[in-house]
């Protein structure tokens, strides 16, 4: 597909770590879908309180949030994954089919030789792959006009 003479391609960002001899170079390529995670990791539903207007789910239940919060971190450690699939890193401890190994992507990549910070860094590749700010969009504006303008 085009938009305006454009093909549509993923978004993408870059993190380089500089190490003596080669640097590490990690591309983080925007997850297109989340409905693989959505299939492996639905939405856990509230327990259900009856009350005088009718049957209720209680979202403050603190089972509940404890579960919510459970399936947010595997949603990032998901992003993680599929985000820089295209670099073929090769996994011990993580299989994307197997959502209870998502979580090992940071203590592999620390046992590889990378630091907090720099896992922090590939954190925030992927955040800036799979996101859309103002910063973003009013750069691509002015972009455009630039170009039109000459």
């Amino acid at each position: 597909m085009k938009i305006g003479n454009v093909t549509i391609t993923p978004n993408e960002d870059f993190l380089v770590l500089p190490r003596p001899g080669d640097d590490i170079v990690f591309r983080a390529l925007a997850v297109d879908s989340l409905e693989e995670f959505e299939a492996m990791c639905p939405m856990p539903e509230a327990p259900g309180v009856r009350k005088a207007g009718g049957f209720e789910r209680d979202k403050k239940d603190p089972a509940y949030r404890a579960l919510v919060e459970v399936r947010n971190e595997q949603r990032m450690h998901y992003l993680v994954i599929r985000s820089l699939e295209c670099n073929e890193i090769e996994w011990d401890n993580v299989d994307v089919t197997q959502p209870a190994t998502w979580k090992n992507w940071s203590d592999e990549l620390k046992a590889a030789g990378l630091s907090d910070v720099e896992c922090g860094r590939v954190v925030t590749c992927v955040l800036n792959a799979n996101s859309l700010n103002e910063a973003k969009v009013q750069e691509a504006i002015d972009s455009f006009l630039l170009g039109r303008d000459q």
